[in-house]
């Protein structure tokens, strides 16, 4: 390997890294674009297709401190190349799929415990195994491929699956000529086709990210030869030597403030936006193609506003931008179901996209700030898999209260009112100053 190749290769495991979570975070969009055409196509509920979703969100939430502990014991490169396989396995059989209990089975639990393991817990051991200095941008760049996913992900997977897509009943024609070298799925009628080529992207895109994790991830600089970028401080090298266990992590106040708050995170995020949001507009008069702009700019508004929360999260008391972000996010939430025209549904994407990932930097580094570097992976696993209770409790509330109640306007009134209750959350967290006591006395 090149001299300068090998000296920068720490931007080669962060170029892998982006691509394995971008890809993981595409699959985490394609519930909002499919859960219409399986309503047609198989007469299934919003509420029992919300519940396999939640099942999604809830293995991936288990698969976060499962794929963090093994991070911990055998490296990020076999958990990265893990979990792309299992989303890979989930996905590719989905495609013939015909009962509710395959959803079930395939998109609950087994893309949902592959994607667990390509989840922020990854992204931020990589990003402290490999670097000293640019840490916070560095996790606030791996957030930010969640955003990219749904940026790059999303208005495709909306034109593939909509039945009324031209260029998906063109291709169903030519197909059908084709069927005896096709699955008969592929080629029943053009909705049917739409949502399964949804699903068949997906995984093509996941097997490429597995090739490419497989041929050039590392685990740590130390294998070959290397250091982390940066010069560690006093403060960093200690930080990166402690470590706490699970058991001592779970008495302190902090661990369940962290917890709690990115709780809430999941449940205005994950669970409720990126599930509901694209049924929810088209059910009143919005149109697919400008809604699909307006997730484009949220996934582009999401970019800047999780880089900003990098750089912002090495300056600034993290206590403070948590409790920032979760103002701003309830603020929006609030609004969203008076929101019946485009600019307004415009302006929403600009300020619910600009601190949708922003939250992850923070907690990242309250996590290690308290508990030390050294146990990131486990604990910051499952305070993530808090994160994602929360999301799956949003996406089954969301479909539940939808049929019962024939919209989403209080499920969106209740996690503004939850924005609120995170913002006390993270102001309670303890201050900087308390927590470089709390690692002094550790250390010693």
């Amino acid at each position: 390997m090149p001299r300068i190749l090998k000296s920068n290769y720490a931007w080669i495991v962060v170029a892998v890294t982006f691509v394995a979570l971008l890809t993981s975070a595409g699959v985490r969009t394609a519930p909002s674009v499919i859960i219409r055409p399986l309503e047609t196509e198989f007469g299934w509920s919003r509420s029992s297709i919300s519940l396999a979703i939640a099942v999604s969100l809830f293995a991936f939430g288990f698969g976060a401190p499962l794929g963090g502990t093994l991070i911990d014991k055998l490296g990020p490169r076999r958990v990265m190349i893990g979990g792309l396989a299992l989303i890979a396995v989930g996905l590719f059989p989905l495609i013939q799929m015909r009962e509710m209990w395959q959803l079930h089975i395939l998109w609950g639990l087994v893309v949902g415990i592959g994607t667990g393991a390509v989840a922020g817990t990854l992204g931020a051991t990589v990003a402290v195994r490999w670097f000293n200095k640019y840490r916070g941008l560095t996790i606030g760049l791996f957030g930010a491929a969640a955003a990219a996913g749904q940026l790059i992900f999303v208005p495709s997977l909306i034109g593939l699956a909509s039945s009324q897509n031209r260029w998906g009943t063109m291709w169903h024609t030519a197909l059908v000529g084709q069927a005896y070298a096709l699955p008969h799925a592929l080629v029943a009628a053009p909705a049917a086709y739409g949502w399964r080529s949804v699903v068949l992207v997906l995984a093509a895109a996941t097997a490429v990210a597995l090739v490419i994790a497989v041929l050039f991830m590392r685990n740590r600089p130390e294998d070959m030869g290397l250091q982390a970028v940066g010069q560690a401080s006093v403060t960093t090298a200690q930080t990166n030597m402690r470590s706490t266990s699970l058991r001592d992590a779970v008495r302190t106040r902090d661990f369940w403030l962290l917890a709690s708050s990115f709780f809430v995170c999941g449940y205005t995020t994950n669970g409720l936006i990126q599930t509901h949001l694209l049924p929810h507009t088209l059910e009143h008069g919005f149109v697919e193609g400008d809604i699909a702009g307006a997730l484009a700019l949220m996934g582009v508004m999401n970019i800047a506003g999780t880089l900003a929360s990098g750089w912002l999260s090495e300056r600034y008391d993290n206590r403070k931008l948590l409790a920032t972000y979760y103002g701003l996010r309830a603020m929006s939430l609030a609004a969203l179901p008076f929101i019946l025209e485009m600019h307004g549904m415009l302006l929403f994407s600009v300020v619910y996209g600009l601190d949708w990932v922003a939250t992850v930097p923070p907690t990242v580094n309250l996590t290690a700030q308290r508990f030390g570097r050294g146990s990131l992976g486990s604990l910051y696993g499952w305070i993530f898999c808090s994160h994602m209770i929360g999301a799956g409790i949003a996406s089954y509330a969301g479909g539940f209260f939808r049929d019962l109640l024939g919209d989403y306007h209080l499920i969106f009134i209740s996690a503004a009112v939850m924005g609120i209750i995170a913002v006390g959350l993270s102001l309670t967290i303890s201050s900087p100053a308390r927590l470089r006591k709390l690692a002094l006395q550790t250390a010693d």
